[in-house]
């Protein structure tokens, strides 16, 4: 379908207006021309008519008059263009100035003749058979004394009035035409004149459309177009300022995305992956290339598909924790869907936020599995207190021997609850955020600190005729640390090589310096500890071999606590054993600045 442009229409209206117009003018201006022409002629025929009556009326009063008529009438008429009829009051022809009345048939039926015979006056125009043209008929009646005699019929062929006719038709379609062609070149220009404005209003409105807001239209026409430009600047200045906060806005939400600590992904409603921020692209190995493909195909979880299409089918938010193996790395995310609506409410993307719990989750599972440790090992003392106590009270008491052996067991036990609870409170307070802030490190000197310790230990040492062997370093040697952390690190390893080494072995103690650091070994001959527990003794509670530890005393939150305090100075432990031969731990910590 073809479609005009203003310009076009404006035209072609403006064109058909004039046309039309000038059509009407026209041929009402003809239309009075030839009415006026006729008019005049038929005023003319009735005042020759009038004079032929005044001059015939007395002729019609006898045969004799009558008969002498035509010859008369022929006489007056000779060297004029218009025909004189005499008509009786029956309708016959008298005399005729063109023609034998004799031969002519009765008239009565002309209408014009009619008309005067009833009185007044008649006119007709008519083809005329006799002269092959039209011809303008006028009659009146003849009258005497009151007495209708006759008529009076004058005739005259309508040649002039039609030549004048024509000329002044073929003289008003040239005026038409010219109007018109004029018209339309006036129309042109008016049309073009009004319609560049809106042209370059619309070419500014396709570049606005196009991306170009700072595009500005001026236009000086003093009108409802000028109103139209200014309207429109305004609309692309508010546009340009709303794009530079979309713009700003989307920045700014692209770098939090970018940034944050938690993976976010955008599905679309059939749960295709269509935008990842760089944690996901990360944590799920996404590629450009991969978006666009099903979550299934990406995370590779039937359970998070399943939350997907249930908060998509039911148009609310949805929590579940997502449990994920990449690259044998196991997590666990808590992840937030939320579905994204349009104006309409429909669901158009769904948001899931992707939150790393794993650490909370180990802690979690940690502190299950401590509680859980701690209440067993604590119930064990328990049980054998309660069990030792009731015996006693069934009639034990009564038996020195027995009385004793319970008492004994009975304080034993005691005494490793106290241990353990020691250890316990020790780990709370290490693990405190308040102490470690109160605590400073501080130079340390590591050769005074270890002799300190070896000497406390020493009756434990002599009971087994373990020798303990210190080997000679500088005195200057100092760490970064702090001084009762440290010395409860070297109680620990030191007391757990006296612990596990045989009567008559041997501990062997020393520290050297290397580059920036300090190292402090504790080595021992006693039973060892197997391959396969090495990376697991400074998990808390962990025992290689629970009656050994148990009948050692131990707590196992020993190596725990080393653990931690280590970690906490920002050092390193390592540790080397063979079963039946000992175990030797290194200790890496930082050297402390001599100023």
């Amino acid at each position: 379908m073809t479609r005009w442009s203003i310009r076009s229409r404006l035209i072609v209206s403006f064109l058909l207006l004039i046309v039309v117009s000038l059509s009407l003018l026209g041929g009402y201006i003809l239309w009075y021309f030839y009415q006026h022409n006729v008019d005049t002629l038929t005023n003319n025929l009735v005042t020759n008519a009038r004079i032929i009556e005044h001059l015939i009326k007395d002729s019609m009063a006898g045969p004799m008059e009558k008969a002498s008529l035509d010859a008369r009438i022929k006489e007056t008429t000779s060297n004029s263009n218009i025909r004189i009829t005499i008509i009786d009051n029956n309708g016959n022809v008298l005399a005729d100035s063109w023609e034998n009345p004799t031969l002519m048939e009765n008239h009565s039926d002309r209408s014009e003749i009619a008309a005067a015979l009833a009185g007044g006056s008649g006119q007709s125009i008519r083809y005329s058979t006799t002269l092959a043209q039209n011809s303008l008929y006028v009659a009146i009646p003849i009258v005497r004394n009151s007495e209708i005699l006759g008529v009076v019929r004058i005739a005259s062929t309508l040649a002039q009035v039609d030549a004048a006719f024509s000329q002044i038709r073929s003289t008003l379609l040239a005026a038409i035409l010219f109007t018109s062609l004029l018209s339309v070149a006036l129309g042109i220009k008016l049309a073009r004149n009004f319609t560049a404005p809106l042209e370059k209003i619309t070419r500014a409105a396709r570049r606005m459309a196009g991306g170009q807001l700072s595009e500005k239209v001026y236009i000086n026409t003093g009108d409802e177009l000028q109103l139209l430009a200014h309207t429109l600047n305004n609309l692309s200045s508010s546009l340009e300022d709303k794009m530079a906060q979309i713009v700003a806005e989307t920045n700014k939400l692209e770098l939090i995305l970018h940034n944050m600590d938690n993976a976010v992904i955008l599905l679309d409603r059939y749960g295709r992956i269509t935008t990842a921020n760089k944690m996901a692209s990360e944590i799920f190995d996404l590629t450009p290339a991969m978006l666009g493909k099903h979550n299934l195909h990406v995370i590779g979880s039937s359970f998070f598909d399943q939350a997907v299409h249930e908060a998509i089918a039911q148009n609310k938010h949805q929590v579940i924790d997502l449990k994920t193996n990449f690259d044998n790395q196991k997590r666990v995310f808590q992840v937030f869907l939320a579905p994204v609506t349009a104006a309409s409410n429909d669901i158009i993307r769904l948001l899931a936020v992707f939150h790393d719990i794993t650490a909370l989750q180990e802690i979690n599972d940690r502190q299950a599995e401590f509680i859980a440790n701690a209440s067993h090992e604590l119930s064990t003392p328990l049980t054998s207190i309660k069990g030792f106590a009731e015996t006693l009270l069934d009639g034990a008491m009564n038996e020195p021997e027995l009385r004793i052996k319970f008492i004994n067991i009975i304080l034993t036990e005691a005494e490793r609850m106290h241990r353990l609870v020691k250890d316990l409170l020790q780990l709370t307070k290490l693990d405190s955020d308040e102490y470690r802030r109160q605590v400073n490190l501080e130079p340390v000197p590591i050769m005074p600190l270890i002799t300190k310790v070896a000497q406390e230990l020493k009756p434990q040492a002599q009971r087994k005729k373990i020798n303990v062997e210190i080997a000679p370093s500088s005195d200057c040697i100092m760490a970064l640390a702090h001084p009762d952390w440290l010395k409860q690190v070297l109680v620990n390893l030191i007391d757990n090589g006296l612990k596990y080494t045989p009567d008559g072995g041997h501990v062997h103690l020393s520290c050297w310096k290397e580059k920036n650091q300090v190292m402090i070994m504790v080595k021992d001959s006693g039973v060892g500890i197997p391959t396969q527990d090495l990376p697991l003794i400074f998990e808390r509670f962990y025992r290689v071999d629970r009656a050994r530890n148990r009948s050692a005393g131990g707590t196992g939150l020993g190596l725990s606590i080393v653990k931690f305090i280590i970690d906490m100075l920002g050092g390193r432990i390592d540790v080397q054993s063979q079963v039946d031969i000992g175990t030797t731990f290194v200790i890496t910590l930082p050297l402390a600045d001599k100023s």
